[in-house]
């Protein structure tokens, strides 16, 4: 590929990010409705729908600033090219692929990043790397998780309180309902953080074709691409991780339910706001993990929670090596 390539290459280009965005919706579906399913609130079909609805109308609600972080805040814009936007997308689809066929919820967010980091160190070395925005992508690896344990511990010890005047069966009553709004939030938060991912991605891909001017900013018609993107591979859903993430680690009753999608919402709402790009899947399994432990610390399949806590160690590393071996690859063409 040269500096500058087709238009019809640049077309296929913004379709393979487009079809990330797709596989992102469909491997990450489990984060917005896994404990919706499991508590039997909605039937997985209609559960599915909503979750990608609520997917799609995100960008109502959010800045661009996660966007931004990933477009210029990884590595240097200077350094951005076809080839290294290529590999970095093959290692994020490849890297999801892999673990979506496991039943594996790793981080798509981190593997785009491991991704993009792979394939901008195989072209410039360090030097390609902007450590702020990398320190403070890593950093989001330990703090959202444990934001949305925090979050969702303490929304169960209020719970416990206000309702403690409540029958089991009255408390059930209540938060079946209160869970539709709890599991919209965390869709929302998922959509706002997640597709902007893909934005950036693609907003930076048009500024290294000269196809934009000034300064960095994300087109509106990309905006509701990954927005409709993610929505579609919500709606078709990933069953697998679905059942790990709403049974495996631990069995959740509607209030629990709510206690872990409210406190996983909050955790993203302030992420997205402040433009770290964070994993939906290690914030919402935080706060499943904090709503377990709750109860008590055997409630928890903590087997199953230490490889999920493997998947995201390795999830960069991995991702970055594909990217690389994708982007040496492209440089033949």
């Amino acid at each position: 590929m040269d500096a500058h390539i087709t238009f019809p290459l640049l077309v296929g280009l913004i379709g393979i990010a487009l079809a990330f965005d797709f596989l992102n919706g469909l491997h990450d579906a489990a984060n917005s409705i896994a404990t919706i399913v499991s508590t039997r609130v909605l039937k997985p079909q209609y559960a599915v729908a909503w979750a990608a609805f609520f997917n799609f109308i995100a960008f109502l609600f959010f800045g661009l600033h996660v966007a931004e972080t990933v477009g210029k805040g990884i590595v240097g814009t200077n350094i951005i090219d076809a080839q290294v936007i290529f590999g970095a997308l093959m290692g994020a689809i490849a890297w999801n692929l892999i673990t979506w066929a496991l039943g594996i919820p790793s981080s798509s967010s981190h593997a785009l990043i491991g991704g993009l980091l792979g394939a901008g160190i195989t072209k410039a070395g360090l030097s390609a790397v902007v450590w702020s925005g990398v320190f403070k992508t890593s950093a989001a690896i330990v703090i959202s998780p444990a934001i949305g344990l925090i979050l969702a511990l303490f929304l169960v010890l209020i719970i416990s309180w206000v309702f403690r005047r409540f029958t089991p069966q009255g408390a059930d009553r209540v938060f079946r309902k209160l869970q539709l709004v709890s599991a919209s939030l965390y869709s929302l938060g998922h959509g706002g953080n997640d597709a902007q991912k893909t934005m950036g991605i693609i907003a930076v891909l048009l500024y290294s074709q000269g196809m934009m001017e000034g300064d960095f900013h994300v087109p509106f018609w990309v905006v509701i691409s990954c927005q409709a993107a993610m929505a579609i591979g919500t709606l078709l859903g990933g069953w697998k991780i679905v059942h790990t993430m709403g049974s495996k680690i631990t069995r959740l009753t509607p209030a629990q339910g709510f206690c872990a999608e409210t406190g996983g919402a909050i955790t993203l709402f302030m992420a997205t706001h402040l433009g770290v790009p964070v994993s939906t899947t290690h914030t919402i399994t935080g706060a499943i993990v904090g709503v377990g432990a709750s109860r008590r610390l055997s409630a928890v399949r903590w087997n199953v929670a230490s490889s999920i806590i493997v998947a995201w160690v390795v999830t960069l590393p991995a991702a970055a090596l594909i990217g690389a071996l994708f982007y040496w690859l492209a440089t033949f063409f």
